[in-house]
Order: C-alpha cells, then sequence, then structure tokens
C-alpha cells in the first residue's frame, strides 16, 4: 500500500487535483473576455452590487478546505504541509460526490487567533469554508468565532461529519432494537472534536444528556475531576463509575471515536440487551467486528472501515451538505440543517436498493437490517437526497439567501450538473 500510494501520487501531474478553465479559450477574443479587456466589465457590475459575484464568478461553487495541519487524519500534529496530501484527497470528493470546486489552503498558524484572521479574511473567495484537522479545543473556539463573524456557511467536519453519520445510524438503529431514545445510557469513549460534537447532537434526537457518558485518556468525565476544559466541564456526571469497563456495564450505545482495542470481550459483554456499537477509530476500531459480533450476537455494530456493515463514513456527510447549503446561498449551516441530513440518510437506507449500488460493491445485496442501516457512499441517490433536505431545511431556519426551487426541479439542477 505505501509503495502504491506514494506512486498514486507522485505521477505527474503531482498530487491530486488542478484548475480547469470552464469557458472557451480557442483565439484571441476568448482570451480578451476571459481577462483583459473583457474582464473588466463583471468587475465593475460586481462592484456596483457584490451579490454578483455569484453570478459572475465561481464563488457559489467554491469551497475552501482549510487546515492547519494539528489533527491529520489519525496521524496528530504533523503541520499544515504533510497535511495537504490529506486537504487534496478532501478537494475530490467534494468534486467527485458532489460537483463542488474546491481551493485547499494550509495555514502556519497554531495561534487560534492567528488562525481565525486568516480565514476571515478570505472570505470574499469562497462560498463555503470547510475546516478540516485542526485539534481540539481549540477547534471548538475557532469554529464558533468564524461563525459569528463570516457571512457563509462553516462547518469544521471533524465535528460535525461523523456526528451526523452516527445520528443517522442511531435513528435506524432505534428502529430495529424499538428502544426509546430516552431511555438509553449511551457511552462516549473519546472527548475531543468528534466525541463532543456527537453527544451535542445526539441530544436533538431525544437521548438525554444525564445519560451520555463522555471517557477521555484519563477515565470517565465525573464531577470530582479538576482537570477538565470547558468543553469537557459540560458533560460532567456524577457517577461512581472511573473506568470506561465501568460505565460499559448496562449500556445500550458505545461510541467510539478514540484509538484501536479500547473495548474488551468483557465490556461488550456487560452491555445492555441487543446494544449498539459505532467503534469508529481508523484504521482499526476500539473491538474488531467479528469478536465483538461473536461476544454478543444481537449487537447491532457498525465502524469507520469500508470492509465491514454499517461504515459510518463522513463522505456521506460535507459534499451533500454543503451542496445544499451553497445551493440556497445559506449564511450558515445551521443545527437545523445537520438533522435534516442524518435524517435523509437514515430515510434512503430503508429504502430498496437499486441494482447499480450492488454492482459498484461486487454484487454483493443490501436490505435494510442490523447489517445496513447507513447508505454506501458510491450510492448516487445519496446526492438527490442529502441536497434537497438541507436546502429545504437552510429555507426553513432562515439561513437561506436565495429560493428554494421546489424538490423536483432542484433535483433535476443537481442531475444536469453531476452530468456536466
Amino acid at each position: 500500500m505505501r509503495e502504491k500510494s506514494l506512486e498514486y501520487h507522485s505521477l505527474h501531474p503531482k498530487g491530486k487535483i488542478q484548475v480547469v478553465p470552464t469557458k472557451p479559450t480557442r483565439d484571441s477574443f476568448d482570451l480578451s473576455l476571459a481577462y483583459s479587456p473583457g474582464v473588466a466589465y463583471p468587475c465593475l457590475e460586481i462592484k456596483e452590487n457584490p451579490d454578483l459575484v455569484y453570478e459572475y464568478t465561481n464563488k457559489g461553487n467554491l469551497v475552501g478546505i482549510i487546515t492547519n495541519g494539528t489533527a491529520i487524519l489519525g496521524l496528530g500534529d504533523i503541520g499544515p504541509s504533510a497535511g495537504k496530501p490529506v486537504m487534496e484527497g478532501k478537494a475530490v470528493l467534494f468534486k467527485k460526490f458532489a460537483g463542488i470546486d474546491v481551493f485547499d489552503i494550509e495555514v502556519n498558524a497554531k495561534d487560534p487567533d492567528d488562525f481565525i484572521k486568516a480565514v476571515k479574511m478570505l472570505e470574499p473567495t469562497f462560498g463555503g469554508i470547510n475546516l478540516e484537522d485542526i485539534k481540539a479545543p481549540e477547534s471548538f473556539y475557532i469554529e464558533e468565532e468564524l461563525i459569528k463573524s463570516m457571512n457563509i456557511p462553516v462547518f469544521h467536519d471533524d465535528q460535525h461529519g461523523t456526528a451526523i453519520i452516527t445520528v443517522a445510524g442511531l435513528l435506524n438503529a432505534f428502529e430495529i432494537n424499538k428502544k426509546r431514545p430516552s431511555d438509553v445510557k449511551m457511552v462516549v469513549c473519546g472527548a475531543g472534536a468528534a466525541g463532543i460534537a456527537i453527544a451535542e447532537l445526539v441530544q436533538h434526537i431525544g437521548i438525554r444528556k444525564e445519560h451520555i457518558f463522555l471517557v477521555d485518556t484519563k477515565g470517565v468525565i465525573h464531577s470530582e475531576r479538576t482537570d477538565l476544559n470547558s468543553t469537557k466541564q459540560k458533560y460532567v456526571q456524577k457517577t461512581n463509575a472511573r473506568t470506561l469497563a465501568d460505565v460499559m456495564q448496562d449500556a445500550d450505545i458505545f461510541v467510539g471515536v478514540s484509538v484501536a482495542n479500547m473495548v474488551t470481550e468483557d465490556m461488550v459483554k456487560s452491555m445492555a440487551p441487543n446494544p449498539v456499537i459505532f467503534a469508529l477509530a481508523n484504521p482499526d476500531p476500539e473491538i474488531p467486528y467479528a469478536i465483538a459480533k461473536k461476544v454478543r450476537p444481537d449487537i447491532i455494530m457498525g465502524t469507520g472501515r469500508s470492509d465491514m456493515p454499517n461504515q459510518v463514513n463522513n463522505v456521506l456527510g460535507f459534499p451533500f451538505i454543503f451542496r445544499g447549503a451553497l445551493d440556497v446561498r445559506a449564511k450558515h449551516i445551521t443545527l437545523e440543517m445537520k438533522l435534516a441530513a442524518a435524517r435523509a440518510l437514515a430515510e434512503l437506507a430503508r429504502m430498496e436498493v437499486p441494482d447499480a449500488v450492488s454492482l459498484a460493491y461486487g454484487g454483493e445485496k443490501f436490505t435494510f437490517g442490523p447489517d445496513y442501516l447507513i447508505p454506501k457512499p458510491f450510492d448516487q441517490r445519496v446526492l438527490y437526497h442529502v441536497a434537497p433536505a438541507v436546502a429545504e431545511a437552510a429555507v426553513q431556519s432562515g439561513t437561506a439567501r436565495r429560493p428554494y426551487p421546489g424538490r423536483e426541479n432542484y433535483i433535476s439542477f443537481l442531475e444536469g450538473l453531476m452530468r456536466s
């Protein structure tokens, strides 16, 4: 894999993305329109009416993927340059799955305020900002400040992407095991950006905050700890549980966003009947899928791996969330938009799966149930379910600045976009 990957990235042209003109450049007249003197006319129009930047430039279909390299894809703080291949990879996913153009921006700024200042100054360029691979707790502050000060969508995918797909899976798990969200006990192992975002979002599908137990590298987040930052303090629980093993007893749900092999067979055995485990550490989950299923045949399980059932994969979220947000020119990505994305994914998984999806996965058949809670990334219907749901939620929550043409017309637009 190492040699194949290095060869893949180093073939000419280097890297994974490039800029391609979208207008003719056949002769000198075309060039005079693209640049001087013709380019002056759209410039003057935009000067008189700044909103026309969406009419005469690519701003409305352009997202900035921006990182400082402090928490790169399981590799940690490797710096902005070393994180660039990941940002280019994310750009590929935006383009392939939702037709969105991307500039990746790697910023040499560990100080949160310096990073915020740099991103704010880029607002004229982009229709939206995808913050990526920024370590917690700084990531919470950075996103919050940018949302407050910018009039384009800002979305830290490491937080919200995982949370949205997790919620989609949980909605369908409840359909299968018939548990009431208000009754379940939930354990989240990993109290960084993704873990906190999951704990926040699940409360909006009925899981009670007093039933959510977070575990970090030092154990359960409980009321006697004095080493907690302000974000973790929101999830302090009065409990005698101190270790992951303690708190796993009688838990209905375990979500892991930590490291491999955190969960033992005994911990799984101690969980409540018909438990749910989403072990999302990559590349190796908190407990291997086969071991967990062997210990508890009644389990509903997902991982972050593509070779196992129920992959919790952020690519099911961010391309389509930004697609819907950009197309109604949303100022922000709201809670309602995130929940709409999760519910749309859950609903899609309950539908009959077309043969085209099966062919994309070697002929494997998929039917809604314990082993198929979440749609597959290569299911082309995801775009046509999630983006409209997000756009509609943007209109309903008051953040859209452009009229929504109705679902049928919008889907026709998306089909044309993906064909072009």
